[in-house]
């Protein structure tokens, strides 16, 4: 409402999209993940939303954090957490990131291939490798499997390079892929990681770390928590000394981010100028609305992550107040840049009273979406508010940022 008036005083950007960052919902996800898998530690991937408050947050709840470069080691630590609780979890790594991890101290790396192993002997010999085996990644939304992990077959031979070369492997990792559809895919691969321990002790190594990956989704957390538990009770039945560490990323935060987006501009055939309803082709557009974030901004995440994000009416005509008799009409949603490749719903059901200035909101817009934002166009990425919310978790939140910023 504040924009509107603002734009009618002649503001520039006064309609700015904008994301609302809940932080409650974050701590709220850390809690769930302790109650159902309290022997894995979660290493937060920061390069799903490296948000200043979202890792502020999470170094202050004890996580640690998966890192996949120099710039992200480097803001973690940034916040004073220990480089021990840091993974340089990227096989394939610059020869300058791993010479910078090891002046940092930071010493837990992945591997997944011989060129790796030279690079790392020669800047970080005192490493605490990784291996990452390769895993059924294919019910995945982002298939890591097709850039990243060792095929079963390979791991004794890098394994026999990694003694050769006096480097130390201390542990397994695997990664079922982004956004996985498939719990029971987590079971497929610790039984992977059970044969690449064996492998391990073959080549004279005692490994004291599984590191189980990615890929966890909220709508499924609980199948997929279960599975995984009993997947590693049945191949790691004895666990003394072993240390079990994750690596999630929209898990965390994917629901604690939404999106405000405004109107900024409509086309529609004449007769559909007024409000009056209009009868039309469910399945073919009849308007079109532009806002002001699109593809090259926080909806990067249609092209790289495979969402499908579908708006709902904030606003309709200056009021939060949407009507349920308001008639829906077929739409499609378009982003602010001069690119014909900007849509960002090509068919949705929406009032069609709706106008320019009207605003329409977004949710689970926290994963992959902000951190991969662009400034084509000279369009300014969102802008951030953020809350801790009014109910469960809101005062604990407030009470860690607290305790962390007089550490600091």
């Amino acid at each position: 409402m504040n924009a509107l008036h603002l734009s009618a005083d002649g503001e520039p950007d006064a309609e700015k999209a904008f994301f609302v960052a809940d932080l409650s919902a974050v701590y709220k996800q850390h809690e769930r993940w302790k109650k159902l898998l309290p022997e894995i530690e979660p290493f937060y991937a920061v390069k799903c939303n490296p948000d200043p408050y979202v890792l502020r947050l999470l170094a202050a709840l004890g996580t640690g954090f998966d890192c996949a470069s120099n710039n992200e080691i480097n803001a973690v630590l940034a916040l004073g957490v220990a480089p021990e609780r840091i993974i340089f979890a990227n096989p394939c790594k610059a020869t300058s990131f791993i010479r910078s991890a090891a002046k940092a101290r930071v010493d837990m790396m992945t591997f997944d291939n011989t060129d790796e192993l030279y690079k790392i002997a020669r800047t970080h010999p005192g490493a605490q490798l990784v291996v990452r085996i390769l895993t059924d990644d294919s019910k995945a939304l982002c298939r890591l499997g097709l850039k990243f992990g060792a095929p079963m077959h390979t791991v004794p031979a890098l394994l026999a390079k990694a003694r050769e070369l006096g480097l130390d492997v201390v542990g397994v990792s695997f990664h079922v892929g982004s956004g996985s559809t498939d719990p029971f895919a987590f079971a497929d691969a610790v039984e992977r990681a059970r044969a690449a321990f064996d492998m391990g002790a073959a080549a004279g190594y005692k490994f004291t770390l599984l590191d189980v990956g990615g890929g966890f989704e909220d709508a499924s957390f609980e199948q997929t928590a279960g599975v995984l538990a009993d997947a590693i009770n049945r191949f790691f039945p004895v666990r003394d000394g072993l240390r079990i560490i994750a690596e999630p990323g929209r898990y965390y935060v994917s629901k604690a981010f939404s999106l405000a987006t405004n109107i900024i501009a409509r086309r529609a055939p004449p007769e559909q100028q007024a409000d009056a309803d209009v009868s039309s082709d469910p399945e073919q557009p009849s308007v079109m609305y532009y806002i002001n974030d699109g593809v090259y901004g926080a909806f990067n995440c249609i092209m790289f992550d495979h969402q499908a994000p579908q708006p709902f009416v904030l606003s309709l005509n200056g009021s939060f107040h949407v009507p349920a008799s308001v008639p829906l009409r077929a739409a499609s949603v378009w982003g602010p840049t001069c690119d014909s490749l900007d849509c960002v719903c090509a068919v949705t059901q929406l009032p069609g009273g709706l106008q320019v200035g009207d605003w329409l909101g977004w949710e689970n817009m926290g994963a992959y979406t902000v951190c991969a934002a662009s400034m084509f166009n000279g369009f300014e990425v969102s802008r951030v508010v953020y809350t801790t919310g009014a109910g469960a978790g809101a005062a604990e939140v407030r009470e860690a940022l607290r305790a962390f910023q007089a550490q600091l």
